[in-house]
């Protein structure tokens, strides 16, 4: 079985997701893994799916004249660990409250990349003049948890934003 990433972008209408996930089902694809929002009166869906369908036949069936599809064959690639993070690491989410300007998420993930973080899942929203960005986030486990919470700190305070930083709960989960 092959696995293709898959993205559909359009106007939000209702039916959308169910007429994409239905041409789905009809070809045989399963869908693996995906992430579906709404951006500015848009629907967002990014998906792995796997079938013996190629990409090219793909695009073909959930094309439709108001939908923007891409597929793309890729390979398969899964980390897991027992503590919430990735490979031999750890967990966290970030939070950011504060007014919008450019440059706020490559501020934050700067100082998180900057000790081998990695965020694994990400999602924003503008709210009148209040930006608020939530983000899921593996460190390894050998980083210095305090200092990096200084160094987010000093930027949240240059960004004039408050940003909170905590370990996942297994337990939520």
């Amino acid at each position: 079985m092959g696995l293709s990433a898959v993205t559909v972008l359009g106007v939000d209408r209702p039916g959308v997701i169910a007429a994409v996930t239905g041409s789905l089902a009809e070809c045989g694809a399963n869908i693996q893994d995906s992430t579906m929002t709404l951006l500015g009166g848009h629907v967002a869906m990014m998906l792995l799916v796997s079938g013996e369908l190629d990409p090219a036949e793909l695009r073909k069936r959930l094309g439709a004249p108001d939908l923007v599809v891409t597929a793309s064959a890729i390979d398969a690639r899964r980390h897991f660990c027992d503590d919430g993070g990735g490979p031999e690491g750890v967990g966290y989410v970030l939070t950011v409250h504060g007014p919008d300007r450019p440059g706020i998420i490559s501020a934050i993930s700067a100082v998180l990349a900057a000790d081998g973080g990695n965020i694994t899942g990400m999602s924003t929203r503008l709210t009148g003049r209040l930006y608020v960005l939530i983000a899921d986030v593996d460190l390894p486990k050998d980083v210095d948890v305090a200092a990096l919470m200084r160094r987010l700190a000093a930027v949240g305070a240059s960004l004039d934003s408050q940003i909170t930083f905590r370990p996942v709960e297994p337990d939520l989960l």
